[in-house]
């Protein structure tokens, strides 16, 4: 897991982000803030892999607050003034993102970052639905339920519905990227954002269940990623 945390005093470009985050498999928001103050008190407490950093902000600018850092996170700058790229590329950032960007232009800047470097071979698995065999990329899917002979395999793009039951495909896909949440769901650990005693939040916002059975092993392993 790569952790991340967004200083921006801008709330849509919050919700950019974290739309943009979301849709990056072992990318995981730690935190948010809109004050650098809050933000530089969190850093010296806890160590984190990447930082989105705006520059224009109230009280303390992004620059002089990547400078304060003693031992800064990987750092992307994400603002709407073009002319701070020499200065921020002068503290070592990674990249220099120009608002309004796309998610293409982020892909790019992630990359750059060399943290998700070792994702390049995918994994896949073949499923056959009415219309033939597909080989469907694991890493995309969000969640497996199971429906009794039928499973329903969604990823962020498509819903796939096939005879097979949930054992026998847990049984097909790698351990150490999904976990059995509920006799009923399996999910990608790398899709999941949100934890609590009785609810798994997915990073297309889809609750799922944490059965009882597993409750146990399960917060046990989440809680050490």
């Amino acid at each position: 897991m790569i952790s991340c945390i967004i200083l921006d005093d801008e709330p849509f470009a919050h919700q950019v982000l974290e739309h943009y985050i979301s849709q990056v498999p072992d990318l995981v928001l730690t935190a948010k803030f809109r004050n650098a103050v809050e933000a530089f008190e969190f850093l010296g407490k806890t160590t984190v892999n990447l930082l989105f950093l705006d520059i224009e902000m109230p009280l303390v600018n992004g620059l002089s607050f990547l400078a304060a850092l003693q031992q800064p996170p990987a750092t992307i700058f994400t603002t709407a003034y073009k002319q701070y790229a020499y200065e921020g590329f002068e503290l070592h950032a990674v990249d220099y993102l120009l608002k309004p960007f796309s998610f293409e232009r982020f892909q790019k800047a992630i990359d750059k970052t060399g943290l998700l470097h070792h994702k390049v071979i995918h994994q896949t698995i073949a499923i056959k639905d009415d219309y033939g065999i597909i080989n469907l990329r694991q890493d995309e899917i969000l969640y497996i339920e199971g429906m009794k002979d039928y499973i329903r395999i969604t990823t962020a793009a498509q819903v796939y519905t096939i005879y097979h039951t949930l054992k026998a495909m847990l049984d097909k896909l790698d351990q150490a990227l999904f976990l059995q949440a509920h006799r009923s769901y399996i999910v990608n650990r790398s899709h999941i954002r949100r934890v609590s005693q009785e609810m798994l939040v997915l990073s297309n916002q889809t609750f799922i269940p944490i059965g009882k059975s597993f409750k146990k092993e399960l917060l046990l392993i989440l809680k050490h990623e």
